[in-house]
């Protein structure tokens, strides 16, 4: 060892320690190298294309938007969305995931760079005290402290690309946990737009129901007066009463239904389930679309469908995993330099101290247990081919959910229109009656079948609209919802 070392000698090591870094960079790692699976032919043509269940009356061509839920054109329901995504739980348990992720694959990044440390041949900087004597032929000398102290430098080469697999596994970790925040966030603006939809639905059955209340007692009212005159029997106006009785029991549940619905949005929100906002009491309508809904192809609903997204980057790290667990039958091999200082205490630092320094490979292997090893490597391709499956069935189901969302729609409108007029049938009816009411005619029988009928279509409708809004927001969580 040198005692001393020049600063052209220390460029020296550090440039050759570079070189050779990046030379045994370029080895090839081990393990399969990822593909995106691909689907088959006749399929990737199918979803190019419309729809099996796509309604040219019901559906546009075009893509959906990310921000699906301003087709309502509905401020009120905007800011609700835009407070749920600043302040959901759920929201914040997928952002605090994310972060997890950024750390893990932050902490793999840093294995990979250069590292540092501060270091003795014993392993630790030492100083020491003491005095030399040489027993039985001079006295004790005097008392001195010395120091032993070295700074080095190191670099893992990557033979077996352990450190490249290990952080293309925890980037598709860090992806997949991106996805899966998407996921959470597009069920929580479904969810918000659900509850606002449930909200404003039940109100407007609530209305209906209030409604055919009213205009109940207002027959019974007249109806008893009939009775007084002697015009109507008691069984009428025990009839009349018994309808009205039914009406006004619809109205608690239906309310009941409404405070949960207000309570669960007020969760969603993030808020305590009492502090909802006060305006959605009074929405007693619907929400509605003004045109056609956008629902593009199959290939950009696989696109836009964040458990799609998920499920492919999970299957990316499992297969660099593959490549982690191969690494294990090889060497870890580092190189690297250091450069340290001997001397006593109380002496001059830069001229009486003795300069070590050290540069090469150091070759660290430790022989595997190499029946172990390939049960983990086998283990790690059954996790692959696990993953590969669940990629195809998520495929499959985003396929099944967004026709049979398509269909269901399309066939419920079809019911609301049947619904619709037969409703409007109804007021006709009930109007005939009346008037031969008047002439004798008809019966007050007739006018309670009749009125009865008519509170039913009514609250077939109404249930019919909260059934078509329901519908809409399963079908924009069937396409993706954006993101």
């Amino acid at each position: 060892m040198s005692r001393t070392t020049t600063a052209g000698h220390r460029r020296s090591l550090l440039t050759l320690l570079a070189a050779t870094c990046a030379l045994l960079s370029a080895c090839a790692a081990v393990g399969p190298e990822y593909r995106p699976p691909q689907l088959p032919a006749e399929l990737s043509q199918r979803l190019q294309k419309d729809f099996d269940a796509f309604d040219a009356r019901v559906y546009q061509e075009q893509e959906l938007p990310s921000d699906w839920w301003r087709l309502y054109a509905d401020p009120q329901l905007d800011a609700l969305v835009s407070e749920a995504i600043a302040h959901n739980t759920d929201l914040r348990v997928a952002a605090a995931n994310i972060e997890t992720s950024e750390a893990v694959l932050r902490a793999t990044q840093a294995q990979a760079g250069v590292q540092t440390q501060i270091y003795t041949p014993q392993g630790a900087p030492t100083i020491a005290y003491g005095q030399s004597s040489n027993k039985g032929v001079e006295p004790a000398g005097q008392a001195y402290g010395q120091y032993d102290i070295a700074f080095g430098i190191s670099y893992e080469i990557d033979v077996a690309g352990r450190i490249r697999r290990t952080l293309e596994m925890n980037t598709a970790n860090l992806q997949a946990t991106a996805a899966a925040f998407d996921l959470a966030r597009t069920t929580v603006v479904a969810r918000v737009v659900r509850a606002y939809g449930d909200i404003c639905s039940l109100g407007e059955r609530l209305a209906v129901a209030r409604r055919s209340v009213e205009l109940q007692q207002q027959s019974l009212a007249l109806l008893a007066r009939g009775a007084a005159a002697g015009l109507y029997s008691p069984l009428d106006l025990s009839r009349s009463r018994a309808l009205l009785a039914q009406l006004r029991a619809a109205v608690p549940s239906l309310e009941g239904q409404r405070k949960s619905a207000l309570y669960a949005l007020a969760v969603l929100l993030g808020r305590r389930p009492e502090d909802f906002p006060p305006p959605l009491q009074a929405c007693t309508a619907t929400p509605q679309l003004p045109r056609p809904i956008p629902v593009g192809d199959g290939m950009a609903l696989l696109r836009r469908r964040p458990d799609v997204r998920a499920a492919e980057r999970e299957l990316a790290a499992a297969t660099a995993k593959i490549g982690v667990e191969t690494a294990a039958l090889y060497p870890s091999v580092s190189f690297g330099a250091g450069l340290g200082t001997t001397a006593r205490m109380g002496t001059d630092i830069l001229g009486d101290a003795a300069v070590h320094y050290s540069l090469g490979p150091v070759i660290s292997w430790t022989l595997p247990n190499r029946q172990l090893a390939h049960a983990r490597i086998d283990a790690a391709g059954a996790q692959e081919r696990a993953a590969l499956a669940r990629f195809d069935a998520q495929v499959l189901k985003a396929l099944q959910e967004a026709e049979s969302a398509l269909a269901t729609y399309a066939r419920h409108l079809d019911s609301y229109r049947e619904l619709e007029a037969a409703c409007e049938e109804s007021r006709r009816s009930l109007d005939i009656i009346r008037r031969r009411e008047i002439g004798g005619a008809a019966s007050t029988l007739d006018r309670l079948d009749a009125e009865r009928t008519l509170a039913a279509a009514e609250s077939a409708l109404a249930a019919a609209k909260a059934q078509l809004a329901d519908d809409r927001v399963q079908i924009f969580l069937a396409l993706g919802g954006g993101w």
